[in-house]
């Protein structure tokens, strides 16, 4: 016998039937479809993200050098290129984004500053910037001070600011990991090499341009040796006593003064001494080789009259003496106010007589007209 509700018996052109085996088969399509539907969709989304963020990736990897900047690209931590191949110039450029390129950017024209970390005393950026100092107490105190010796075996505290170049940038970037550290090194170097040939006093105040001097030297050859690749531009130096010390230092600088202020007060005196003696030590030549000239010349002169006068002298000596001696006597007489007699020798050495009228009647003045 056969089971009217066993669905194998069941014929097909039953409708009942028919509808009973059709509902499961309908819902299970739509649900693959939209499913598929949904999947689709994802993957789409999925591409496009996919797409954006490979186009970001690869965008990510353009950089721009300026113009004061030099750049190497590091390929899993190895420079590309060979030689000054490897540095890239001012532009645009392209490389894999980190973590397979790396960029690393150099100052190649821009001054690079450091600043010594020894030889000056405990402070704080807080107090440099407020223009404030610490507390100076009655010594120093070495566990937070620092200090330089001098060659005369003094202590002082130095502090300098060194502005450098960098002239070989692949030296500077690939050499070392950090270069400023080991500039920075050679500057605290230099400060203990230099105040130690210099005198407290040299140091502080004398020789202060020769220290600049001498510090950067010795910066430029130790970066020179350690092949750095930078070249030294200008060193900004200050120099000062330990502070518990500054009353001392300032007398001392006061009596300096004062001693350099009497000398030249005494200097001025003396100059002004010495260009009167010389003043007058001028007059004194200037006078006598004015007498002298005024000798020699009246004495070439004589001469010169002499010898015009030898010939007349050589044809008549006694006519020459006589006009001589009446020359001379006029010359002497010309001014005299009393009456004048003259009376020549006699002939072969006899001797004149001269009688005078002692009571001669007084002359009438003459009339003026």
């Amino acid at each position: 016998m056969s089971n009217s509700n066993d669905p194998l018996n069941v014929k097909p052109d039953d409708p009942k039937a028919e509808g009973a085996n059709s509902s499961p088969e309908f819902v299970e399509d739509s649900g693959s479809r939209a499913l598929a539907e949904a999947l689709r969709s994802s993957f789409v989304i999925v591409k496009i993200i996919m797409i954006i963020l490979v186009v970001v990736f690869f965008s990510s990897g353009f950089f721009t050098v300026s113009s004061k900047e030099r750049a190497i690209v590091l390929r899993f931590g190895r420079p590309l290129g060979m030689g000054d191949q490897q540095l890239l110039g001012p532009g645009a450029h392209w490389s894999f984004p980190y973590p397979v390129d790396e960029i690393v950017k150099i100052p190649f024209s821009e001054f690079q500053t450091v600043r010594s970390t020894t030889g000056w005393y405990a402070t704080t950026p807080e107090m440099e910037a407020s223009g404030t100092e610490p507390y100076a107490g009655q010594f120093l105190n070495p566990a937070a001070d620092g200090y330089t010796l001098t060659s005369d075996t003094n202590i002082i505290h130095l502090r300098a600011t060194l502005r450098y170049r960098i002239h070989k940038p692949l030296d500077y970037a690939l050499n070392f990991v950090s270069a400023s550290n080991l500039v920075q090194n050679a500057l605290n170097n230099a400060l203990f090499y230099s105040s130690v040939r210099f005198t407290v006093d040299e140091a502080l105040r004398l020789k202060i341009l020769v220290l600049k001097e001498q510090i950067s030297s010795r910066v430029q050859t130790i970066v020179d040796k350690q092949q750095l690749g930078v070249t030294v531009e200008q060193v900004d130096l200050q120099s000062i006593a330990p502070r518990y010390l500054q009353p001392a230092f300032a007398a001392v600088l006061s009596a300096e003064q004062e001693s350099r202020q009497t000398n030249e007060v005494a200097v001025t005196y003396a100059n002004r001494a010495q260009s009167s003696a010389q003043g007058e030590a001028n007059s004194l030549i200037n006078a006598g080789e004015t007498a002298r000239s005024r000798l020699v010349q009246t004495i070439a002169a004589e001469a010169r009259y002499f010898t015009d006068q030898l010939p007349y002298y050589e044809r008549n000596p006694k006519l020459f003496m006589d006009r001589l001696r009446s020359e001379a006597i006029l010359r002497i007489l010309t001014n005299s106010a009393v009456e004048k007699f003259f009376i020549p020798e006699g002939q072969e050495g006899q001797v004149r007589e001269l009688r005078t009228l002692l009571s001669r009647e007084p002359q009438k003045p003459s009339r003026q007209p």
